[in-house]
């Protein structure tokens, strides 16, 4: 049986888990099997430029603060060996860096996830990263404002010549 300090720990971690958790804009499962040490210290570097955490937690513990949370629907992703990734600022930035390290290391698997309160499967996460940033749909809309208003000078200032013609 576990010592009392041990199960002391323990639940210090899922009271802390859990709290990461409500306050998260995005978390997100992953199976993290048959990575390597230095690719998974690369993923790490690149979540942590994100201020993303990345960390692989036991899935007991994970399932504890998930029910700490009245999370439930992510049963099922907390088979196998689980890395969580959670992001407090933006939820974009932290889908789009697991779906294109996912997409480029066959053995690592999004399993599904949370945001902004409300649990996601994995293929919604992979729709979500597939999207373009904030500022290229930003600059996308712009452009499709500024062509349709060059269009309604251009022929607005053809009805002009028209009439100037006409007279």
């Amino acid at each position: 049986m576990a010592s009392a300090a041990n199960l002391k720990q323990k639940k210090k971690e899922v009271k802390d888990l859990a709290k990461k958790i409500e306050e998260a804009k995005i978390v997100i499962l992953a199976d993290y099997r048959g990575i390597s040490v230095e690719d998974v210290t690369n993923l790490r570097t690149k979540l942590r430029g994100a201020n993303v955490e990345y960390k692989i937690i036991k899935n007991n513990i994970i399932k504890r603060a998930l029910n700490e949370c009245k999370v439930e629907g992510l049963e099922e992703a907390l088979a196998g060996p689980t890395a969580i990734v959670v992001g407090n600022e933006d939820y974009l930035e932290p889908s789009k860096i697991i779906y294109n390290y996912a997409k480029d290391n066959d053995f690592y698997k999004i399993k599904g996830g949370i945001i902004e309160g409300k649990v996601v499967s994995a293929e919604e996460i992979i729709t979500l990263a597939k999207l373009p940033s904030r500022e290229t749909l930003i600059a996308q809309l712009a452009g499709a404002l500024l062509g349709n208003i060059t269009k309604l000078a251009v022929g607005l200032n053809e009805v002009v010549k028209q009439k100037e013609s006409a007279a």
